[in-house]
């Protein structure tokens, strides 16, 4: 009888420890099954979501974490960096790899991952992929780096005024470039980039979209915006510009851009690791800008800023992070936003003008409820605490 009661005893301890899930913060951590280095996830709803990263990885749960499967490798990605993933259900799903040349890469799965399809490879030499969004099924856009223009290559990649960017209507299967160098600003000028701007592809949201209003945030600390029109017509993305000779690779006619708007932006930008690493808006108005210097995670200044007529005008946080941040989300339960950065989280209930810690942990990217950094870590948002 002791025996056995010792064994029930042991049986308690151990269905106890499995019961409670180790945490940091209101992190509740989960077990991903794998070491890569996650930078990219999406939460699509009902306990379904999606993560990926270095070596390949990809990620899919549909029961709200308790179990992540690991997904069948893309055909030639054993060294890719899937820095952003989007997905619509438990089937559907384009992830993006970040790289030089064709390193860059867009992959397609419609069977939950057992297969992929590659679908488009950067075809500029020195260019590389930051950014994949899509605005619905059809419409999408993903962000690269400005590059040289490469002689040998079978098309010049367009540019949205300074940065190359390539657009899909058709669910992510074919992608056309954006054209038009040096598109007119709102002053009536010619918008041009600054001394070495560029992108982050820290966390895969550099790109923003609400209603008809697209955001990009630079490494320059200036965020492009610009109004767009989405239709449910066959032309899908329709920006209003000017239509130029089709796309050899793809097919589709390529679209130019005008009107794109800047604004600065008071995040730290003084040299090649600092800027605007993520953009998250509530609404049309109210919109949130993270950042810093990455190579100082715990600098709290210039890692926070908000605006509240639709990115036309920026104002610092009166309280920042507490660190350097590569991500940033609303929370709509909580009525707040949420940062994530290598040294910890931050939440602000006042629409980012004061920033109080969640935790110290070590994260990549959000789409909440979960959050994602190096080493596989996979964690989904618990409780969160009060508004001091």
């Amino acid at each position: 009888m002791k025996v056995l009661a010792a064994l029930v005893a042991v049986g308690l301890l151990t269905a106890a420890g499995y019961a409670q899930s180790p945490k940091s913060g209101p992190w509740e951590m989960q077990s991903s099954g794998t070491t890569a280095s996650l930078r990219g996830i999406h939460a699509v709803g009902g306990g379904v979501a999606w993560a990926s990263g270095t070596d390949g990885t990809v990620l899919r749960t549909e029961d709200s974490g308790y179990m992540w499967q690991s997904c069948a490798m893309p055909p030639g990605a054993e060294k890719l960096d899937f820095r952003g993933i989007w997905a619509w259900d438990e089937n559907t799903a384009v992830i993006m790899s970040s790289g030089p040349g064709d390193q860059s890469r867009l992959y397609k799965t419609t069977d939950g991952c057992s297969h992929w399809k590659l679908v488009f490879t950067n075809p500029v030499k020195d260019g590389f992929y930051d950014a994949l969004l899509f605005i619905d099924q059809n419409n999408g856009l993903v962000l690269g780096d400005p590059a040289k223009p490469d002689p040998n290559a079978k098309v010049v990649e367009g540019r949205l005024g300074i940065v190359p960017i390539r657009v899909t209507s058709d669910q992510g299967w074919k992608w056309t470039p954006v054209i038009g160098p040096g598109l007119p600003s709102q002053a009536g000028s010619n918008l041009q980039p600054l001394p070495g701007e560029a992108f982050f592809a820290a966390s895969n949201s550099s790109l923003a979209v609400s209603g008809d209003w697209l955001w990009i945030g630079t490494s320059q600390s200036r965020v492009l915006r610009k109004k767009i029109r989405w239709h449910e017509q066959p032309t899908g993305f329709q920006p209003g510009g000017l239509i130029s000779q089709a796309d050899p690779i793809s097919g589709i006619q390529p679209i130019s851009w005008e009107g794109l708007e800047s604004a600065n932006v008071p995040l730290a930008h003084d040299n090649t690791s600092s800027g605007i690493f993520s953009l998250a808006f509530r609404d049309e108005q109210h919109g949130m800008a993270v950042g810093g210097d990455y190579t100082k995670p715990n600098e709290s200044n210039g890692t926070a800023a908000w605006t509240a007529d639709g990115g036309q005008h920026w104002t610092a946080a009166t309280k920042p992070p507490h660190g350097y941040r590569s991500a940033v989300a609303w929370n709509g339960d909580a009525k707040a936003w949420i940062a994530a950065g290598t040294n910890g989280t931050d939440i602000s209930y006042d629409d980012g003008k004061i920033w109080q810690p969640l935790d110290n942990g070590n994260w990549n990217a959000l789409s909440l409820p979960w959050i994602v950094g190096p080493k596989g870590r996979i964690a989904k948002l618990g409780a969160l605490p009060a508004q001091k």
